[in-house]
């Protein structure tokens, strides 16, 4: 069966490599209006899918990165998907970065699990098959397994690459208990409370004199990682080395590249400080499904 990707706004700057590395593929970017625009004056969004005819009882995979624009991304994803629903088309959805994906979990009343409601509505309303997410923030909680959710890590890949550089004799370590739960890596005891605050940090294992490399799904304003490099180079680390899937905010990467022997950071969001390619892992995972 034919399979067609549809790109948001998001996402397109995966085109290039995705179409060296996967020939078979075939490719729908979004149309613009009569005008030759994507957005209205007012600033609404504008959205047409070229080729719609084409897709029905085809395979349709629409592929999202939720940042630069969380929010406006978002509504372009539901528009797109709205259009694929009219056309009775039952699309799989591809995010790089799953937005929201850290309001996972709801710690006092009032607030609401926002990762599981924006899953829970792309399968039930607009009838999505399944999800693919690169390295989610909700990776391996309980809520997940209700749906299907193909959780993709690029962690042994980035492993790979770090040992090329530094050797075999690296110590991984997760920076907090969340990490330790997505990818099974010990690290250290710092736990959240709540949205905005964590446990004081503490480690049992001795560093002194290793090169450790840290695994982290997420760098926003750097502070987790920041504060794991100064406990492990104060405990006697000689080298820290991150290794991290999402670059959500530009001054949190700096930090990290400024501070850090090295950052291995994936593209699945757009920036420029970004040197390993998640391509190869978009086309293992859509032709193993």
């Amino acid at each position: 069966m034919k399979t067609f990707v549809i790109f948001t706004s998001a996402a397109k700057y995966l085109a290039t490599n995705l179409r060296k590395k996967a020939s078979n593929l075939e490719f729908i970017f979004l149309g613009k209006n009569k005008e030759g625009r994507r957005f209205f004056p007012d600033g609404e969004v504008y959205i047409r899918i070229p080729k719609i005819n084409k897709l029905k009882n085809k395979r349709v995979i629409v592929l999202h990165s939720g940042i630069p624009n969380p929010n406006s991304g978002l509504i372009e994803l539901e528009m797109i998907l709205q259009i694929l629903k009219d056309h009775k088309i039952k699309p799989e959805v591809f995010f790089t970065y799953f937005p929201y994906g850290r309001q996972d979990k709801v710690f006092q009343l009032g607030e609401a699990n926002v990762a599981e409601s924006l899953v829970k509505k792309l399968i039930n309303y607009y009838k999505v098959r399944r999800i693919y997410v690169i390295d989610p923030h909700f990776g391996k909680t309980e809520w997940v397994k209700k749906y299907p959710v193909i959780s993709i890590s690029i962690v042994p890949f980035l492993a790979e690459k770090i040992k090329e550089d530094f050797g075999e004799n690296i110590l991984f370590l997760s920076p907090d208990k969340g990490g330790k739960r997505r990818t099974g890596i010990f690290g250290l005891n710092k736990k959240r409370i709540n949205s905005f605050q964590t446990e004081p940090l503490s480690l049992k294992i001795d560093v002194r004199g290793k090169i450790i490399g840290v695994v982290d799904d997420i760098v926003g304003t750097g502070g987790t990682l920041l504060r794991f490099y100064e406990f492990t180079k104060n405990s006697g680390a000689e080298k820290i080395v991150a290794l991290v899937t999402h670059g959500v905010l530009n001054m949190g990467v700096k930090k990290i590249k400024k501070r850090f022997t090295k950052l291995y950071l994936t593209n699945t969001i757009n920036k420029k400080e970004a040197n390993v390619d998640v391509v190869d892992l978009i086309v293992k995972a859509i032709k193993i499904s």
